[in-house]
C-alpha cells in the first residue's frame, strides 16, 4: 500500500461513496495523510461517479466497489470497520440502518469507531427524511436571505456555505475532534453533522451583529453584504471587475488616496449609512474610467484591500497564487492544492482518482486477513469487483 504523508498519516477512514459534502469531508482528511478506503456500489465508474478520473472531491483515495445490496458485501463493509478509526456516510437518515451497516451494530463491532453523518436537515426533526439540497438549507437557517442585492432576491452564493463551509469542513473537524476523543477514551461516537445546523453557525459573526443592533434583514443595505461603498465590487473599463474592502480607517484612507479622492465632505462619513448610495455611484463612475489591470496596477503593493476578481480560468496564474502554488495540475487536472499547510508534516500532492479495477480491493482485503480463496469467491459473486 501506498504510504501516506500528512499530519493524519496512521488514520483509516471508511467513506460509502456519495456526492458533494460527504466526499469534501473524506477528500480533506486523505488530503492530510489518512487512508481513506471509498465503496462504491458496482457500475459507479459507468454511472458517471468519478467522471472519467476527473473527480476532484475523489482524489487520494483507495477504491472498492463493493454490492452492498449482498450480504457478502455488507459483511466486507463491516469487516473493514472493526480496525477502521471512522467511518463517513451521506444518506438520508434510516439508510445504513436498512443496509445493516448502521452506527450500534458498526460500534458494536468497533467500540473506538467515530461513525460520521452528513445530511442536509440532519437526523431528526420533521424535515429529516425529507430531499433538499444546499440552497435549501441555507435557506432554513437564514443565511440565504442575507446574500443579494438591496430590493432583489436572495442569491445563492454556488453551493459553499452548505455543502462545504457548514457540511463537508464541519464533519471534518467533527470528525477529527471525535477520534481524539476515542484516542483518549477508547469510546467512539456517532456525529450527526446537518447543513442546516453548519451554515447557521457559518453565520455566527452575522448574529453577533444582530444582538448589538448593528445588521438589518434589509438585504444589500449592511456593511458586509454589499450595502457599503467600501466593501463591494466594481465594473471595470475593460468589463473586468475588482473588489475593494478597506473597512479600518488608516485602509480607508489609503484606498481614497490611490483613487485621488480628497477625505472630506461625504467621502469622510464613511460609515453614514445614509450616503452610501450615492458614495456607490460616485465610485462605481471612477473604477468605470480604467480597466482592471490599470487598477491593480494603481494599488499593487497598498493596504487599500483591493483585489481583482479573477475567474476560475485566471485564478491559478496570479502571480501570487503562483508564487504560493496555491493550485496544483493533476493529470491534466487543475486544482487547488490541499490546504491548510503543516510546516512539520506537509501533505504529498493529491493523487486523482482511479477506477476500481480490483487492485485496491484485493490488497485492501489481504490487509484485514482475507484468504485468496475467499477474495476469489466474492469477485466471482460481484460482492466486490
Amino acid at each position: 500500500m501506498t504510504t501516506n504523508h500528512g499530519p493524519l498519516a496512521g488514520l483509516k477512514i471508511i467513506e460509502i461513496a456519495g456526492i458533494g459534502p460527504a466526499p469534501f469531508c473524506a477528500m480533506m482528511l486523505a488530503d492530510h495523510g489518512a487512508q481513506v478506503i471509498r465503496i462504491a456500489p458496482p457500475g459507479a465508474d459507468r454511472a458517471g461517479m468519478f467522471d472519467a478520473g476527473k473527480d476532484i472531491l475523489a482524489r487520494s483515495r483507495k477504491f472498492m466497489m463493493v454490492d452492498l445490496k449482498q450480504p457478502s458485501g455488507v459483511a466486507v463493509a463491516r469487516d473493514l470497520c472493526k480496525g477502521a478509526d471512522g467511518l463517513i456516510e451521506g444518506f438520508r437518515p434510516g439508510v445504513m440502518e436498512r443496509l445493516g451497516l448502521g452506527p450500534d451494530l458498526l460500534l458494536a463491532d468497533n467500540p473506538k469507531l467515530v461513525y460520521g453523518r452528513m445530511t442536509g436537515w440532519g437526523q431528526n426533526g420533521p424535515r429529516a427524511h425529507t430531499a433538499g439540497h444546499d440552497i435549501n438549507y441555507i435557506a432554513l437557517s437564514g443565511v440565504l436571505d442575507c446574500v443579494g442585492r438591496a430590493g432583489e432576491r436572495p442569491i445563492p452564493p454556488v453551493n459553499l456555505i452548505g455543502d462545504f463551509g457548514g457540511g463537508g469542513m464541519l464533519l471534518a473537524f467533527g470528525m477529527l475532534a471525535a477520534i481524539l476523543h476515542a484516542m483518549r477514551s477508547g469510546e467512539g461516537q456517532v456525529i450527526d453533522c446537518a447543513m442546516v445546523d453548519g451554515s447557521a453557525l457559518l453565520a455566527s459573526m452575522i448574529w453577533g451583529f444582530v444582538a448589538q443592533g448593528q445588521w438589518s434583514d434589509k438585504r444589500g443595505s449592511n456593511m458586509l453584504d454589499g450595502g457599503a461603498h467600501f466593501y463591494d465590487t466594481y465594473a471595470c473599463a475593460d468589463g473586468g471587475h475588482i473588489s475593494i474592502g478597506p473597512i479600518e480607517p488608516k485602509f480607508y484612507s489609503e484606498f481614497l488616496r490611490r483613487m485621488g479622492i480628497a477625505e472630506t465632505g461625504d467621502f469622510a462619513r464613511q460609515h453614514d449609512r445614509a450616503l452610501w448610495p450615492a458614495l456607490k455611484q460616485k465610485l462605481a463612475a471612477a473604477f468605470a474610467t480604467k480597466t482592471r489591470q490599470q487598477w491593480c496596477e494603481l494599488f499593487d503593493g497598498s493596504d487599500a484591500c483591493v483585489a481583482p476578481v479573477l475567474s476560475l480560468a485566471e485564478a491559478p496564474a496570479d502571480p501570487h497564487n503562483a508564487h504560493r502554488k496555491t493550485f496544483v495540475e493533476v493529470d491534466g487536472i487543475v486544482q487547488p492544492r490541499p490546504a491548510p499547510r503543516f510546516s512539520a508534516t506537509p501533505a504529498s500532492d493529491p493523487v486523482m482518482p482511479r477506477f476500481a479495477d480490483g487492485t485496491d480491493s484485493a490488497a485492501l482485503l489481504r490487509e484485514i486477513g482475507y484468504s485468496e480463496e475467499k477474495i476469489t469467491d466474492l469477485r466471482a459473486a460481484g460482492a466486490v469487483l
